[in-house]
């Protein structure tokens, strides 16, 4: 089996850290613009903040559907990036008006939404079915990338906007966006394609047809799998605000001269997933083999769900402290960090590759937008929660982080008992590998 990488794979990975600059470098000031600048109150940016997450992560649907019945993959990426570019230019050129959050919003979500499942996707479809044992490999690249885009963003941008203001740190992101598109666009005559259904080859005598409602049940499988997952999102994606409310009221710290805030804080999200990523790879999971506990797909993701569960439960006692009047340091928040990003990478970077390897082969895009939409009904849930919150309950502070705890408890018991009864699929033709 063939053990490097097909060279076309660096213009995706490239391609995928700097688009992931552009929308995490927005998403760094997005909170805080909303509240201060536009002057949302904190329920109504919360609010906001998690329909714009939820639209990112739902319009994978439509992107997937027009990818893997017209356009193809690669074409579907190139045009919805350009849409994204201007999204970009949006919120920078109309910066300080809701016209120019809501255009812009809109228009990041239709391209970022839109291109999601297919980049993921895409660079699957870059090895042959010889090389199906390299996807861990890759997708765990990918994901390094993602982050790599992220910790630069959450960094770099509030920075910025402190030094030149709003315009210049909302089109900073687009730049970049526009440098994804250039590289993505410069790798192309290297790429593996797979043609849309319209343009798919008739199957030949050796690959016979599946048999009816084959590909319907292998997509309701996979279904009843990420059915729990959306719950983990509402957890984790709260990081950009909730956990961006209770550090502002912190003191920040510094780090070599460099201050770290409300807003900076959230690079360490990504900093951590790089630091798991191979701490999990080359000691954890060979450690837990080692010892017999098998490490599979499934068991890793049920892992990452306590993990979120636990780290709800340190964020509730530190407001617990902050709400009796005790000032902590803004480090504080790097103990949930720790074991919120753990969580992570042991439920994403699986997920991901679970999803990939366990799709039909016409159906890669449709699926991958199937596990981007768990996060999108996981912002969903945040938004409603919130709302109703907000005008029946009035729970804040500590409560609010136990309740969310105590949600993805019960929901990680119950993914327990489908994973115990999942039968992974076999590797499917192309790129697709095993799931374990």
């Amino acid at each position: 089996m063939p053990s490097e990488l097909p060279r076309q794979v660096r213009y995706i990975v490239i391609t995928e850290a700097c688009e992931r600059f552009s929308y995490y470098g927005m998403l760094s000031i997005l909170t805080l613009y909303l509240k201060n600048v536009l002057a949302m109150g904190e329920g109504e940016t919360k609010e906001s903040v998690h329909l714009f997450k939820m639209a990112v992560y739902f319009l994978p649907l439509a992107g997937a559907w027009i990818a893997d019945r017209w356009w193809g993959r690669y074409q579907t990426i190139l045009r919805l990036s350009l849409l994204y570019c201007v999204g970009h230019g949006a919120l920078a050129l109309l910066e300080g008006t809701r016209t120019g959050i809501y255009v812009g919003l809109t228009l990041i979500a239709l391209g970022a939404g839109g291109i999601k499942p297919c980049v993921s996707a895409f660079v699957g479809d870059q090895f042959t079915a010889a090389q199906h044992g390299l996807l861990p490999k890759v997708y765990g690249l990918f994901y390094w990338a993602v982050n790599i885009g992220a910790l630069f963003a959450f960094a770099l941008i509030p920075l910025v906007r402190d030094h030149w203001g709003y315009r210049w740190a909302f089109g900073i992101p687009g730049v970049f966006m526009g440098l994804a598109t250039l590289i993505f666009w410069l790798g192309s005559r290297h790429y593996r394609h797979t043609p849309p259904a319209c343009a798919a080859p008739l199957p030949t005598p050796d690959q016979p047809p599946l048999p009816p409602g084959a590909n319907a049940r292998a997509i309701w499988r996979i279904i009843l799998v990420l059915a729990p997952v959306p719950v983990f999102w509402a957890l984790f994606d709260q990081i950009n605000s909730s956990w961006v409310f209770q550090a502002e009221k912190m003191t920040p710290f510094e780090i070599l001269g460099y201050k770290v805030d409300a807003e900076r804080m959230q690079s360490a999200s990504a900093l951590l997933v790089l630091i798991w990523v191979p701490v999990l790879a080359v000691w954890g999971y060979p450690f837990a083999e080692r010892r017999g506990w098998r490490p599979s797909a499934l068991r890793r993701m049920g892992g990452g769900m306590v993990c979120a569960a636990i780290s709800f439960l340190i964020c509730a006692w530190l407001q617990t402290r902050l709400d009796a009047g005790v000032k902590l340091s803004l480090a504080w928040q790097l103990v949930p960090y720790v074991v919120l990003e753990l969580g992570e990478v042991m439920l994403s970077a699986t997920g991901l590759e679970f999803a990939y390897s366990q799709a039909p082969p016409q159906l890669k895009s449709t699926v991958m937008s199937l596990w981007l939409c768990t996060t999108a009904i996981g912002n969903f849930l945040v938004a409603v929660i919130t709302n109703l919150n907000s005008r029946f309950v009035h729970a804040s502070g500590a409560a609010e982080f136990c309740f969310y705890a105590g949600l993805m408890l019960f929901v990680a018991a119950l993914f327990a008992v489908i994973a115990t009864r999942y039968q992974s699929a076999p590797p499917t033709g192309g790129a697709a590998g095993a799931a374990t």
